[in-house]
Formats: structure tokens, sequence, C-alpha cells
């Protein structure tokens, strides 16, 4: 299926690595232009090497987005290099899990700076050019914002307030010609899947296998999603395919989520 992205230009936040820099690589093999945002610059280096090897521009922007004037500049850096937007992708923001007493006001502002507050001002900078566009935004979310869990209660909050505001978007989006979706993955194959794949066999005394199957069975789930999926998917979605897609959650969980 051709989705129409050649010669898009698309910002990705968190592109440094995992779901962020598979949507930035599948953006590109789709033919699109990408700013890759992140903080480790280095990282953002090797990515536009990939992408560049793939025939595709990349310019890197190495920034902390939960810095206030951060968003504004990553922006402007990518209307510089590309003189427009048409796509934006926000996977910034990896928030602390565990015991709920163990977390402190720190955890939970944290959690809210990087991925609420940094989707809040990137759309807030980005939307003019998106308008001009008539282009997409969507927001890697998180399924832990419809299942709520003991060990996730800066996580779950953040993904709920996210969902939250990619609605109310959505439908100011409507007015004005930008599409607005979000994704929700569950459990993906990414460093911080692999963190707590190394807690469990350290509180547990297992192998890897076993912590993974035992995770698995926990979840429901007959395997862990790759960060391609997830990039796949933001493809579709960016694509005039998904063009009647308006404020929609898509749960990518590998069947986690049971409500309706």
């Amino acid at each position: 299926m051709n989705l129409g992205l050649k010669d898009k230009c698309a910002i990705v936040s968190g592109a440094s690595r995992g779901i962020g820099r598979a949507c930035a690589e599948e953006l590109a093999r789709e033919g699109a232009d990408v700013a890759l945002v992140a903080r480790d610059g280095a990282a953002l280096t090797e990515v536009r090497g990939a992408i560049e090897k793939l025939g595709r521009r990349a310019v890197t922007i190495a920034c902390d987005l939960r810095q206030p004037a951060a968003a504004a500049a990553a922006v402007q850096a990518t209307l510089g290099a590309f003189g427009r937007i048409d796509i934006l992708i926000h996977s910034a923001g990896a928030t602390k899990r565990g015991d709920f007493f163990s977390l402190t006001d720190a955890d939970f502002d944290d959690g809210f700076a990087l991925k609420f507050m940094g989707a809040v001002r990137l759309i807030r900078e980005a939307w003019p050019h998106l308008v001009k566009a008539q282009g997409t935004v969507v927001n890697i979310i998180g399924v832990g914002g419809r299942n709520a869990s003991p060990d996730f209660t800066v996580g779950g909050p953040v993904n709920a307030a996210l969902m939250n505001f990619t609605k109310a978007m959505a439908l100011r989006g409507v007015k004005e010609g930008v599409r607005v979706a979000g994704i929700n993955p569950g459990l993906i194959e990414t460093d911080r899947l692999r963190r707590r794949l190394t807690l469990r066999m350290a509180a547990d005394g297992s192998n890897e296998d076993d912590a993974r199957r035992a995770i698995l069975a926990e979840h429901g789930i007959a395997r862990f999603g790759r960060p391609e999926d997830i990039g796949k998917l933001v493809c579709y979605l960016a694509s005039t395919a998904a063009a009647f897609m308006q404020g929609t959650l898509v749960d990518t969980d590998g069947g986690e989520s049971h409500g309706i």
C-alpha cells in the first residue's frame, strides 16, 4: 500500500532509541524526512545515519523537552531544515515505576514534565504549521493509562491525562484540519522492558527465559511487541489511508486490555 508519505516532513520526539527510533525509521522508509528530537545527541547521530542510508533527509535536535523553551526550539529547527511540518510524533517520556510509597513528588513532576508537558508544548508550537499543512499528530501513550497498576502510579495518570489531551486536540483539529490520534503500546521490546526483566530475574532468582514467560503470563499475551510494530502503525495513522480516524486511541498490546 502506498501511504502517500513521500516528501512529507515529520518531527519525532524520543527518537534516539526504542519506539521513537522505530517511528522515525519507518517514516523514512515510507519516504518522509525526519527531525529527530531527544536528549542523547550521539544516539541521534546514529539514527540520522540510518535514515540517510534509506535515502531520506534527517536533522538531529538534541534537547530536553522537560525544559519549557525546548519545544519551540525543536519546531524552529525543523522549519529551518525542511521549511514545513506535516507530521508530529510525540514518543518521548518514560515514567518511573515502583512502589507508590517509595515515589517522591519529584518523580511525579518529572513524569508529567517530559511526557505530558512535552506533548502540550510541541503541539502548541507546531500547531500553526500543522494547520497550514493539514497535517497529523500521533501521540505514543500507553495502555497503563487504561489499566491501573499499583506499581505504575506515575505513568498511569500521565498516560490517562495524555489520552484526554489527545481527544481534546482532536476536537480542535476537526475545525482546523489537523488529525490527532494516539497509540497505546503494551509491553514492547525496549530498554525499559529489559530493565523490567532484569529486576524480575533478581527478585525471583530466575533466568531470562523464565522471567519472560512469567511476565507474558501475567499480562495474558503471547509475545512482547516490537518497536517496528508501533512504527508501522504510526505510518498508517499519519497517512491518508487513515483520513477518517480522528481522536482515535489504538490499543496495541497483544490483547492485554480486556475492556470495551
